[in-house]
């Protein structure tokens, strides 16, 4: 019998969602309702402009909705301290986002420092999110951002990304940076750990092809985040 992993994720729904910018006519984002399950990849694809990076972040509320609902779970996003929420969610941008000043390994430990957990709980986990990422712990741990390749650096953003082991990974375009053949392994790797994991993920990317091939669920935006299609890739 095959055994089927847990899935750790959280279901996301959006409902309503809007954000208009002062001074704009139109707004970015018009009222947009959604439901991501739990255990997902679900990718928001669409032209440039119409607001899908600005949909994916009023989920972590990194831009505020001017109205409507976000509920991640059971829990509206808006009754959660935005800093707390977004240590509960994994983020990973374009080019890693890592802190150039600081080792690999203590960009994955920095959402562990910040709730407090030991030096040995926090080294422990490190060197497990490096093997997850493909990355030798001995070799790469104690290596600064420069040192890396533009695919190492994402590998140690979705490692940091998923430090605090989040039900929720929200990425912006990760693999936009790197060239063609990178890219295809960062999404060979991101599905198999998507596979041991099971989280919830949300990636916004230009790329139809990548959206087939890593989406479980395909949002088509038109302008203003408005949805086009919201359909399995097959």
């Amino acid at each position: 019998m095959i055994e089927v992993p847990d899935v750790s994720g959280k279901s996301i729904l959006l409902e309503g969602v809007t954000k208009h910018y002062p001074g704009q006519k139109s707004p970015a984002v018009d009222g947009v309702t959604l439901e991501i399950p739990a255990g997902k990849i679900v990718m928001l694809v669409g032209p440039s402009g119409c607001g899908k990076t600005t949909t994916l972040k009023m989920i972590n509320r990194l831009i505020e909705p001017t109205q409507g609902r976000i509920v991640l779970g059971s829990e509206d996003v808006t009754d959660i301290d935005g800093d707390e929420l977004r240590r509960r969610i994994g983020y990973v941008i374009q080019a890693g986002g890592l802190f150039p000043h600081l080792t690999v390994a203590a960009n994955i430990a920095i959402v562990p420092k910040m709730l407090g957990w030991d030096k040995k709980r926090i080294a422990d986990r490190v060197d497990e999110l490096l093997e997850l990422v493909s990355l030798d712990p001995a070799d790469y741990r104690d290596r600064f951002p420069k040192e890396l390749s533009g695919g190492q650096q994402q590998r140690v953003g979705v490692a940091r990304a998923l430090a605090a082991d989040p039900p929720v990974l929200l990425m912006d375009e990760p693999f936009g940076a790197v060239d063609p053949i990178t890219r295809q392994r960062l999404q060979d790797e991101l599905l198999r750990i998507q596979d041991e994991l099971q989280k919830t993920i949300v990636i916004v990317t230009h790329d139809f092809d990548e959206a087939v091939k890593l989406g479980d669920w395909i949002v088509v935006f038109s302008d203003g985040a408005h949805i086009v299609q919201y359909d399995t890739p097959a």
